[in-house]
């Protein structure tokens, strides 16, 4: 709706400019949301803009682009401020459109088509398959999920991807670790990897392997297929417990056996930015920025980790994904550089920017003003299903899409069980369920009222008058721009925040103005604000991967 307002007033102000100025392009105008509130609803610079060409001072041509502002319903007289900002506070019927707009959308209320069904691809979690998913990776899931919840809200065609770490030197660790853990319960002497995997989990495959495979430990090969299936079998039930989905599974080991990683390794020598030196492969990525060359291949014919990670997003390049948004820990920082040096000598077209990247710091958890940090299973990390196990599903994805991603995050176990206004989730599912339950009693107190929103959409919204509503619907009309800020920024926590202060206004307002009074016209306007605040949180609370409880 707020685009709806902000398209309209960029016309009047067009419109103005045009009659006081026809040679200057009206592509000058912009309509911003002031920072401070007492300052309108909504402002222009324009007279700034345009006051050296029109050889005036930018408040007086503020002064006459008031003056021939065409007549709108829609807003007050407008106000003049500082040295010629021009600041716009909407009428309440433009706020009470709203409303309106909202129950007649439903849960399309704040879709857009901007992305117009292009192909986007999130890749995140991508946990190497070496043991259970651990606070981190469920930080990535909670950002990563909602970022593509976001995308899709603004029209992109999205894909959620996993990335399987199953070859290297770390699952080579976890065969070996498993095999030491099976000779050991064979009552066998087994000396333990020094890099090796611990934790009971390992014991668990260990055993597993014995009981469904036998006692032949000699085939490592077996040994590590096993345990990468057993694992996978664990994430992804992590995954399902988190109530993330993935679209698609990609295997690093399938970018070898394909031949994709010595074709790229190929392409680049012959483009011409890699050297030999010290028996080793090196690519010139300081032709990209990078502080130093890096190796490719080393002396030893191996591959280092960034060679692969380059040939994959060639393939997210050739599978038609023009947008890409990695969701990686911070510990990822350092490839960021290399894998786009990469794609960019490989002169395949791929954009400079590509892919895109989004970075989170690690979570420390706290229970009782101590750390949570060994693992009943891992032995060495707090598991992401312990912490659901802990506090539920909703809290642990509201509070980890809560908080931007490069940000340190304390994650208070305490705050998540509280059932107050201090615990964020708790208190917008709070406001969702608070109004269903007041919906359900007027249908009981008064039964020829409306009760589904198509019907309250129909309902005159011209009570709705107290500085309360009015704002509390200004703030749903903010609820687009929070979408698309937050989708352009890959920032879901802009939704949480959002969430957080929609609730804190409803509350506010149900504690300060009685909604199911005798008077039918003020009841309906009423209800009709209280529902279309429900259809924003629910959709909000969605994007976050949250439930919308209707009793609490």
């Amino acid at each position: 709706m707020s685009a709806e307002i902000r398209a309209h007033l960029t016309e009047l102000v067009a419109r103005a400019l045009a009659g006081i100025a026809p040679s200057v392009q009206a592509g000058a105008v912009a309509i911003e949301r002031p920072r401070d509130p007492a300052h309108g609803d909504f402002a222009t610079t324009v007279a700034l803009q345009v006051a050296k060409t029109l050889g005036a001072p930018p408040r007086k041509v503020a002064e006459r682009l008031v003056a021939a502002l065409p007549a709108s319903d829609w807003i007050e007289p407008p106000e003049i401020a500082g040295p010629g900002f021009i600041n716009f506070r909407l009428r309440p019927p433009a706020k009470q459109r709203v409303v309106r707009a909202i129950l007649e959308r439903g849960a399309d209320y704040g879709r857009s088509d901007r992305g117009r069904g292009a192909a986007a691809m999130v890749e995140f979690v991508s946990a190497n398959p070496t043991g259970p998913l651990h606070v981190g990776h469920g930080r990535q899931a909670a950002l990563g999920d909602a970022i593509a919840a976001l995308l899709e809200r603004q029209g992109w065609r999205v894909t959620r991807e996993f990335y399987y770490n199953d070859a290297g030197q770390q699952i080579q660790n976890l065969a070996v670790s498993v095999r030491a853990r099976a000779q050991a319960l064979l009552g066998e002497h087994a000396p333990f990897p020094e890099d090796g995997y611990h934790g009971d989990y390992i014991k668990e495959i260990a055993q597993a392997y014995l009981d469904e495979v036998g006692h032949d430990l000699g085939d490592i090969e077996s040994i590590r297929r096993f345990a990468v299936a057993a694992l996978r079998r664990e994430q992804d039930a992590d995954l399902q417990a988190f109530g993330v989905r993935f679209d698609n599974y990609y295997l690093e080991s399938s970018l070898y056996a394909d031949g994709r990683v010595e074709a790229t390794v190929a392409r680049l020598v012959a483009s011409g930015r890699t050297y030999e030196k010290d028996g080793a492969l090196w690519l010139r990525t300081t032709d990209y920025g990078d502080d130093k060359d890096r190796v490719m291949r080393k002396s030893d014919g191996g591959y280092t980790y960034f060679v692969p990670d380059v040939a994959y997003h060639v393939t997210k390049w050739e599978r038609g994904f023009g947008k890409v948004i990695n969701v990686q820990g911070m510990d990822h920082h350092s490839t960021v550089l290399r894998v786009r040096a990469g794609l960019q000598a490989l002169g395949l077209g791929i954009p400079a920017g590509y892919p895109d990247y989004v970075l989170h710091k690690m979570v420390t958890v706290m229970k009782g003003g101590a750390e949570m940090k060994i693992s009943k299973r891992a032995g060495s990390y707090l598991t992401v299903r312990e912490l659901i196990d802990e506090v539920g599903r909703d809290a642990v994805r509201f509070f980890l899409a809560a908080r931007k991603g490069d940000t340190e995050f304390t994650f208070d176990v305490d705050l998540a069980q509280s059932q107050s206004e201090e615990n964020p989730v708790y208190y917008v599912q709070y406001a969702h369920a608070r109004i269903c339950r007041m919906l359900a009693e007027a249908r009981g107190r008064f039964p020829g009222d409306p009760a589904d929103p198509a019907g309250l959409a129909r309902v005159t919204l011209d009570a709705l008058a107290e500085p309360r509503e009015l704002a509390l619907a200004a703030r749903l009309g903010d609820f687009p721009d929070v979408l698309e800020t937050a989708a352009a920024e890959l920032a879901p926590h802009l939704v949480a925040f959002y969430l957080r202060e929609l609730a804190g206004e409803f509350h506010s307002y149900y504690n300060a103005v009685r909604v199911l009074v005798p008077e039918d016209g003020v009841r309906l306007a009423r209800l009709a604000l209280s529902a279309a605040v429900r259809q924003v949180l629910a959709i909000g609370l969605a994007v976050l991967g949250v439930s919308a409880p209707e009793r609490m």
